[in-house]
């Protein structure tokens, strides 16, 4: 069971107003508040230990790089990758994936390859293999959805070819909140020797992710969505792949030797760390992590789901409202429309009223042309949101369609 109360105790911004009004923070999907643990466990780098890591021999480095080498032990474990090798820190989830799609993309991606991505991906997983595709004289290929937002899989066999070198797709998509089959994906690729990376900035948050029993091949994700400070990522990548990618970006703390006519880099995952990273972003999603597991994935999990369901019932029983992507799994997010308004105004009016929601494309341009509509309202909850909350947002919305009677 969660214990709300102590939960929105423990975030401090829920506690302000905005407008005049109690603050309902309803974007999670964009970005997470932060909980005091986190809060404090920057403060407390930046007091007691800030050095730069792997380089010193003082006390303070030394402190540093143990403390940033155990959180990557702790990541790797709460994904349940089979080495900390395997996890490589990065500054979120677009990072990760523009490494891969560049690193890969060089080594593995010829003229007349073909990757592969969905219809829903947000366009960090689309844009940076358009990109690859385009250097290398390669083909991007798209799976699509259907109108309840659930991809087309007997669609995929045929879409795979020998030339085929990656799938990419998100485990939920960020615009409509759909989770996608992706251990099925894995399946059908993985018996076709196609690797697949999967974006999972909107779900390690929500779901229990294991990696190994998802078999994927690569798997990225962002610190900010699930509680931490900005500007830190991971991106989990199998050890033989990652053994055979060069480097990305070349700096300090990826070398072996270097001298002239000779460079000798790093073995995984340094060699995908060039200069000085993160390290107090990278301290904060060990203490976002230990946050999330202290109260439970599965209790968090059960709890957003029975929040997620009360949100859309509330919704669908508002006329001139329209909900989008009905599939059965849904996780954290719900868009919407309201008759005769733009996304744009709606956020507006409900900004206004306190309460705090995304509006537009969502940076999923491609799922808003599938649905003829130029963006949607997102209402995207986390484990500190309440069906008080959901009933403000309701109310809101009432005041709206009111005046546009």
């Amino acid at each position: 069971m969660i214990d709300i109360e102590k939960i929105r105790s423990d975030f401090p911004i829920l506690a302000r107003t905005v407008h005049g009004k109690p603050l309902v923070y309803l974007d999670n999907a964009a970005t997470t508040q932060k909980p005091q643990p986190v809060l404090d466990q920057i403060l407390r780098f930046y007091t007691d230990c800030n050095s730069n890591i792997h380089r010193g021999v003082h006390h303070l480095s030394g402190a540093a790089s143990r403390d940033f080498e155990a959180a990557r032990e702790t990541v790797g474990g709460f994904i349940n990758a089979q080495r900390a090798a395997e996890i490589i820190f990065t500054p979120g989830t677009t990072a990760g994936i523009n490494l891969v799609a560049q690193s890969f993309g060089h080594a593995f991606l010829n003229p007349g390859d073909e990757i592969i991505i969905t219809e829903m991906e947000h366009h960090s997983n689309w844009v940076p293999w358009h990109m690859a595709c385009e250097r290398a004289g390669a083909h991007l290929k798209v799976l699509p959805f259907n109108d309840d937002g659930m991809l087309l899989t007997d669609n995929l066999p045929a879409l795979i070819t020998g030339k085929t070198k990656l799938i990419a797709l998100s485990y939920v998509s960020n615009a409509i909140g759909v989770v996608n089959p992706v251990r099925q994906v894995v399946e059908m690729a993985h018996a076709r020797n196609v690797p697949v990376l999967i974006d999972g900035a909107q779900a390690v948050q929500h779901l229990p992710v294991d990696v190994q029993a998802l078999d994927c091949d690569f798997f990225v994700f962002s610190g900010h969505k699930m509680y931490a400070e900005t500007g830190i990522g991971v991106l989990y990548g199998k050890e033989n792949w990652l053994a055979s990618m060069p480097t990305y970006q070349c700096g300090g703390g990826m070398m072996d030797a270097v001298a002239p006519g000779k460079i000798l880099f790093a073995d995984p995952p340094l060699k995908f760390e060039a200069g000085t990273p993160n390290i107090s972003g990278v301290l904060s999603l060990k203490a976002a992590i230990g946050y999330i597991t202290e109260i439970g994935l599965a209790n968090i999990a059960a709890y957003e789901q029975g929040l997620l369901h009360y949100t859309v019932e509330k919704l669908e029983g508002l006329e001139g409202v329209v909900c989008y992507a009905k599939a059965s799994e849904k996780c954290n997010a719900v868009s919407f429309n309201v008759d005769g308004l733009s996304s744009y105004d709606v956020g507006l009016m409900l900004d206004k009223m306190g309460i705090a929601i995304r509006s537009g494309k969502h940076c999923a341009e491609p799922v808003m042309k599938h649905y003829g509509i130029n963006g949607t309202v997102r209402a995207s909850l986390a484990l500190y949101n309440t069906d008080a909350e959901i009933d403000r947002m309701i109310e809101a919305l009432e005041r709206i369609l009111t005046l546009m009677r």
